[in-house]
């Protein structure tokens, strides 16, 4: 090892190592690391491999389920049983780091690695979304970010042809320095065709395959793992590239590789790259490995050790495979035209041995790299931030109710957190494959046909930050509530979740705060509506030194399943003269609305109104409704209150509504408030009495609003507007602020 240098104090903490942590890398050693050592040990170490500020916590959320057949941390992505032999593999991640400094590859390769995550465990994806979050849209380097965020997202997907179903966007100043990527994909396997990211078998070869190794994203892991800052663009060679067209090729050779029965344990090359994939695999199988980095493909010349080890160039994997059975792996990368290269071999030694032409250059123990192994674990200290009382202090008497309340109406159609996201969507293929339901469907959540079934799954994605913020307990507690809601209300059952927790520095007492309500939260919402925590992504740094963090932003992708995929239900009101009811309660709260944020420019204010008992009593109701075939259509009322899910509900087929509001409640909050637990539903005149009956059984609240008529929206008898009119409003906010 005389040729990789020694290293110091100095190089690790450049390295983003704490001195603790250094000390503890030469303990397990045994001696002082050399420079390829410590680079393996900081991006192993680094949050967004270790987890080492979050897995405490995590570790408290709800995983077990009777559906569950990977539970969070055992595989690349969560694992739920669909019933009939069909299993769904699931999981978002973040890419939010590399979409602030270079937003097309940063998303683009955010999307190849989801997915990748899937494949790479033997599932076909059928269905991608996202949650993205952007400064203010009118500001040029917002405009600058998403317009290269969804290119990035609608040109890889489109290629690698993969839907895009369904997502999210959202606007905040809080995000102006550090926009929030979070992909999604789901994919479709047979029970007992799935490969594990193991290996084991003494002697077994161990392959790379895929695309040839280069420079890019070196450090990545390390990277995501600090704040963004002026120097961070000095960063721009941690950032990946992609190519769509490689990973489709990836996908049908994986797919068709585990097939021959040949393959031992397979994982996807995501963040730092060969060494994280060696050290997980082998510490999961319990079992070391040695590898010659000069049998790797390369794409540059005279790459040196930790760069070959770092890289994390995309669109390959680590393949262990049963000795004997390479020429079966061989022919089937070759017919795909892809590198498969044997670099190296399954050893009992439980370390992993780096060769260079010969050369000894790292040893190290591949337990203690990993999650769960000898990684450090840290518990953060934490406090109330001052502004959470400040935010209890607000009192709805003090805003005036506005004389005009139409004005309020034409404010939230045209808010760009309300608005259409058609500029966003139409750049995204939603029908490649012709599993998706709802192009031409309009629902609360994205329903994906299982081909070859009467089956379907229901895929959301789902988080306010505004009432995280305010709230961060209730808020997370909301935004699983809502992914619920949303897949209730499109006719399934939710089964599962994944997480996406973007928070700022760790180390800030009052962010880690936040992220200890945000679990406190999700545990008991995920508990309440039996959907466990498949596992998922913990994103922390989202802050600059200007400007702090972002909102406290624990993104929710719920897995619901739908059994019979004639049991959907759309959100569009279906024929004139039917009836609008409202169920669950109406409260005189106005609180974190986007009405309260944005047209009274109030941010000082709790979480709304929220009762965890009675949103899930409400949700059984719906689904019983939906069973008995008494409703025409379900919609939930989220951001923009009620009269944003009446607006919602009327727009697909040009028809409008007559409501009268109740005047137990002011005349703002009924309309505009976003408290939580209401869905708003139409029913057939000749099953009202039907549909009354059952209600009457339950111990939900219900009332009748009034009626869909053909044009007009009408409320308390005053004109709000026309259907055409507010519909051309809503469905071009942003493509005024963006451009065609």
């Amino acid at each position: 090892m005389e040729t990789n240098q020694l290293t110091t104090l100095e190089t690790a903490t450049e390295l983003g190592l704490r001195p603790e942590e250094y000390d503890r890398i030469k303990e397990i050693l045994g001696r002082t690391p050399n420079f390829t050592e410590l680079s393996i040990f900081s991006v192993m170490w680094s949050e967004h491999c270790s987890y080492k500020n979050s897995i405490t916590w995590l570790k408290t959320l709800p995983k077990d389920g009777p559906r569950m057949l990977a539970k969070a941390g055992e595989e690349n992505a969560g694992m739920v049983d669909l019933g009939d032999g069909i299993a769904c593999v699931f999981k978002i991640e973040s890419h939010n780091h590399p979409s602030a400094l270079e937003p097309y590859q940063g998303a683009a390769t955010g999307v190849g690695g989801i997915n990748r995550d899937i494949f790479t465990m033997g599932a076909r994806p059928i269905a991608q979304l996202n949650s993205l979050r952007f400064g203010d849209p009118n500001h040029p380097k917002t405009q600058w970010l998403i317009k290269g965020v969804v290119k990035g997202i609608g040109d890889y997907g489109n290629a690698f042809g993969i839907p895009t179903v369904g997502g999210e966007v959202f606007f905040d100043e809080c995000y102006h320095v550090n926009p929030l990527v979070n992909a999604m994909s789901a994919g479709i396997v047979k029970v007992g065709e799935t490969v594990s990211a193991t290996s084991y078998g003494v002697g077994n070869p161990v392959y790379i395959v895929g695309s040839a190794t280069g420079k890019d994203g070196i450090h990545g892991a390390a990277f995501a793992s600090k704040n963004i800052t002026e120097d961070s663009i000095n960063d721009l060679p941690a950032v990946q590239v992609g190519d769509p067209f490689q990973e489709k090729l990836l996908l049908e050779a994986s797919l068709e590789v585990i097939k021959t029965g040949a393959v031992i344990g397979m994982q996807d090359m995501g963040a730092a790259g060969i060494i994280c994939s060696n050290s997980e695999m082998s510490a999961k199988g319990e079992h070391g490995m040695r590898i010659d980095l000069d049998k790797v493909p390369t794409r540059q010349k005279n790459m040196l050790p930790f760069e070959i080890l770092l890289s994390e160039s995309q669109e390959r994997m680590l393949i262990v495979v049963e000795k004997g059975k390479e020429a079966l792996v061989e022919a089937v990368f070759d017919k795909w035209d892809l590198n498969c290269a044997i670099i190296g071999e399954v050893t009992d030694t439980q370390r992993l041995e780096y060769y260079m032409n010969g050369e000894l250059v790292a040893d190290v123990p591949a337990d203690d790299l990993v999650l769960g192994g000898g990684a450090p674990v840290y518990q953060r200290e934490y406090k109330e931030p001052a502004y959470f009382k400040e935010f209890q202090k607000f009192n709805i008497n003090a805003v005036k109710e506005p004389e005009d309340l139409k004005a309020v109406a034409y404010h939230l159609t045209s808010h760009p957190n309300i608005a259409s996201k058609r500029w966003v969507t139409t750049q995204y293929d939603s029908m490649v494959g012709t599993a998706n339901m709802v192009t031409n469907k309009p629902s609360d959540a994205a329903v994906v046909a299982i081909k070859d079934t009467e089956k379907a799954i229901v895929l959301t994605v789902d988080c306010n930050a505004r009432y995280v913020n305010a709230n961060p307990e209730i808020g997370c507690a909301i935004a699983v509530a809502e992914a619920a809601r949303n897949i209730t209300c499109a006719g399934g059952e939710p089964v599962a979740i994944t997480n996406c927790l973007n928070f700022g520095n760790p180390y800030v007492p009052e962010v880690y705060w936040q992220f200890v309500g945000a679990i406190k939260g999700m545990s008991a919402a995920c508990t309440k509506f039996e959907t466990p925590v498949t596992g998922g992504n913990v994103s922390f740094y989202n802050q600059s030194s200007d400007e702090g963090p972002v909102f406290p932003t624990p993104t929710i992708g719920m897995l619901g399943v739908m059994d019979d995929i004639k049991n959907m239900m759309t959100l569009d009101f279906k024929n004139e003269g039917d009836l609008i009811y409202l169920i669950g309660e109406s409260q005189n709260d106005i609180a974190s609305s986007q009405y309260l944020a944005s047209f009274h420019k109030i941010t000082q204010s709790p979480a709304p109104y929220f009762n965890l008992d009675k949103e899930y009593d409400m949700h059984q109701v719906i689904k019983l409704l939906i069973q008995n075939k008494l409703i025409q259509s379900a919609h939930d009322v989220a951001d923009g209150g009620l009269y944003i899910a009446l607006l919602e509900a009327a727009m697909p087929r040009q028809l409008g509504f007559e409501i009268e509001t109740d005047s137990e409640f002011r005349k703002d909050a009924f309309l505009f408030g976003e408290a939580q637990g209401r869905v708003v539903v139409s029913v057939s005149p000749e099953l009202q009495e039907t549909f009354v009956e059952l209600m009457a059984t339950t111990e939900t609240d219900f009332s009748l609003l009034g009626t869909v008529n053909a044009k007009g929206l009408i409320i308390d008898e005053e004109i709000f507007g026309q259907v055409e009119e507010s519909k051309n409003v809503y469905d071009n906010v942003l493509h005024g602020i963006l451009g065609e």
